[in-house]
């Protein structure tokens, strides 16, 4: 369409098709009443001539915004980011295909006033959130509200879609495949108790002793591990007492052992192996290469995003998806060698 050319309107092809407004805006939406053969004739008009559907217009019809807020954790590692970046995009993908926008919004784990502003203010249809928490004030608020939402992650709380891993299987099978190898004096360095993930990978980590009828040392586990120095002196301890092996829960966990470990003096993996619970390309350049669990976040953006355009498009969908056909990959490498 030239610049010179005026946007058709929805009365505009009811005139030239001779057929009602009402006709053609059912032929849109996909809903109501109609031939499949003045559907389709509707359709080809209005690609042959441009056509744009008013959001505006169409969403105070329908009494939508299509937008849909997707919620960032407040505090997370730097690493992280590119975890959060590829699962927006996935949800962006998703979402513009379907004709929504997305609005990103950062929350505090107990701060969720950001989100109630945005609710209140009617700024979206749905809600995706990128992180859950034990105990969870953005669902607690969102689910009190009954507002759609979904999370990326997994949660305790009923009635929530939720797409997520099989963390805790992946983590009992990377830890089983070491016990395997005769190595059992393995150490657990893990970030906040509160994060669902989180305990997920443990219970992963835990299943794997149980399995091979064998206890991990609770002198080797080190939980709540939030900043650089805390994972430094729990790699130092774990090596003191004896570890063969030190599993970092996430990337950014691995990347201040590996730091630790050097400045003690310490080589990976003659001294001491090391895998991590998560890659992300804050690991792919280390040398040696190191150990990992394999997942792909826009992936989940994507499956998060269809999971709740479906629920507001009024289609009956499953409360909680785990992913298998999403196959996580174990990647063994020279540090756990």
């Amino acid at each position: 369409m030239s610049r010179e050319e005026k946007p058709i309107t929805i009365s505009d092809v009811a005139e030239a098709l001779g057929v009602s407004k009402t006709t053609v805006s059912r032929a849109i939406s996909g809903k109501g009443r109609l031939s499949a053969a003045t559907r389709q004739r509707v359709r080809d008009y209005i690609e042959e001539h441009h056509y744009m559907p008013n959001v505006v217009a169409r969403g105070l019809a329908q009494s939508k915004t299509f937008n849909i807020c997707v919620v960032m954790p407040g505090t997370y590692a730097l690493v992280d980011l590119p975890f959060f970046q590829k699962a927006v995009m996935g949800v962006l993908e998703i979402a513009g295909n379907a004709g929504y926008d997305i609005l990103l919004c950062v929350c505090g784990e107990n701060d969720v006033s950001a989100l109630k502003r945005i609710i209140q203010n009617r700024k979206v249809d749905g809600v995706i959130l990128l992180r859950t928490y034990v105990k969870d004030e953005q669902i607690e608020f969102l689910s009190e509200e009954k507002i759609p939402f979904a999370v990326i992650g997994s949660t305790d709380y009923p009635d929530v879609l939720q797409v997520d891993y099989d963390h805790e299987t992946a983590c009992r099978e990377l830890t089983g495949r070491m016990l395997e190898r005769g190595i059992s004096r393995i150490a657990l360095l893990g970030g906040s108790g509160t994060h669902v993930v989180n305990q997920k990978r443990r219970r992963g980590f835990e299943k794997a002793f149980e399995e091979a009828n064998l206890a991990p040392d609770p002198e080797l586990v080190f939980m709540d591990l939030e900043e650089k120095d805390a994972v430094s002196r729990a790699a130092k301890e774990a090596v003191r007492k004896g570890a063969q092996c030190i599993f970092c829960m996430d990337d950014a966990i691995c990347g201040h052992v590996l730091a630790g470990l050097r400045t003690q003096g310490k080589y990976v993996p003659e001294d001491i192996r090391v895998a991590s619970f998560y890659n992300s390309s804050a690991l792919e350049n280390s040398i040696p290469s190191i150990t990992s669990l394999c997942f792909d976040a826009g992936e989940l953006g994507k499956a998060a995003g269809r999971l709740l355009l479906g629920r507001l498009e009024g289609e009956e969908v499953l409360e909680t998806l785990e992913c298998p056909q999403l196959a996580y990959e174990i990647r063994m490498s020279e540090s756990t060698r």
